[in-house]
């Protein structure tokens, strides 16, 4: 996939767990680890906004485009 998936960089930059996240941002801990481990086909926008909210960050700290030719 083209595109990489950092959330589990952010977490640890701000010393947060996945369930800490997950009841902030309101959704499942399964669901924020299957975003942290990059196995997510799709993100929502509302999700995004309330990730980057929480973690006080831009949208680009936590999706990152790699050129499958490069990976």
């Amino acid at each position: 996939m083209a595109i990489r998936v950092n959330l589990d960089v952010m977490l640890a930059r701000r010393k947060m767990g996945v369930n800490e996240l997950a009841e902030r941002i309101d959704i499942t801990p399964a669901n924020v680890s299957i975003l942290k481990n990059g196995r997510a086909k799709a993100v929502r926008f509302t999700t995004l906004d309330r990730i980057c909210r929480v973690l006080d960050c831009q949208p680009g700290d936590i999706l990152e485009y790699v050129d499958d030719q490069d990976a």
